[in-house]
Parts: structure tokens; C-alpha cells; sequence
């Protein structure tokens, strides 16, 4: 009886550690693989926060409108494994990402790369999109 009981308690720890994974999202649960975009706009802000970074970024279109976008990046330690550094986007940076966007159609996408405007410089933004260098193939 107490084997039983330990392997019950064994397996319920287990799962209950394992519930964060499950709870992680996927690429192809937020993002549209068939839906590539280029977006080419002004960083406004830059969130290294876990599990995964976002920019945010002012994108003129061709009528002069503004519209803001939300930019999922990998993780701060992929990005800086990358290249990045804390520095790398300050506000007021004319960027390049070359990513996909959101399946519900929103300002929102997952970055793949990054081409600083004034350089040409790329960066890989380690996330989960494929092309990345991340979790995505």
C-alpha cells in the first residue's frame, strides 16, 4: 500500500512540474506560418522579459498611417547569445523584421530576423518562428 501511495505522489509531482511546458505556446499555435510579413518601422520599446522578448515598433504605411506592431523575440539569454546586447534597440531605431504574423489577424508577429535600417547589420531573433535559430526549424 505505500509503494502504491508513493508512486501515486511521485507521478503527481511529476505532472504538476510538467504543467508549465503544457502551458507554453507553440509557433504554429499563435502565428501563421503561410502569413510571412517584412515589416520595416521605428522601435517605440523593447521588453527583455521572459520567456520571450518583444519590440514594439511604428510602421508608416504606404498612405503615411501609422500603425503600431508587437514583435515576439526569443528569450533575453537567446538574444544575447545572438549578438544582441542591452543596448541593441534603443528608442527611435529604424529596423527591418522579417517574421510572421498573428492567426487572429492582430498588429502582433514573431520576429525571425532583424536588419538594422542604417547598416544593414542582421541579427537572428532566436525565437520560436522558423529561420530564427530557435525552437522553430
Amino acid at each position: 500500500m505505500r509503494n502504491k501511495l508513493a508512486i501515486v505522489l511521485t507521478a503527481a509531482g511529476m505532472l504538476t512540474a510538467a504543467a508549465p511546458v503544457w502551458a507554453h505556446h507553440a509557433f504554429a499555435a499563435e502565428f501563421n506560418e503561410k502569413a510571412p510579413l517584412k515589416l520595416q518601422g521605428v522601435v517605440t520599446k523593447w521588453e527583455l522579459v521572459n520567456p520571450h522578448s518583444w519590440i514594439h515598433l511604428d510602421v508608416k504605411g504606404p498612405d503615411g498611417k501609422i500603425t503600431s506592431w508587437m514583435v515576439e523575440g526569443g528569450s533575453p539569454n537567446a538574444l544575447f547569445r545572438n549578438g544582441f546586447t542591452k543596448e541593441s534597440l534603443p528608442e527611435g531605431t529604424e529596423i527591418i523584421v522579417e517574421g510572421y504574423q498573428a492567426k487572429d489577424g492582430a498588429n502582433r508577429a514573431v520576429g525571425a530576423n532583424l536588419t538594422y535600417a542604417k547598416d544593414g547589420k542582421r541579427l537572428f531573433m532566436g525565437g520560436s518562428a522558423p529561420g530564427s535559430n530557435g525552437d522553430g526549424k
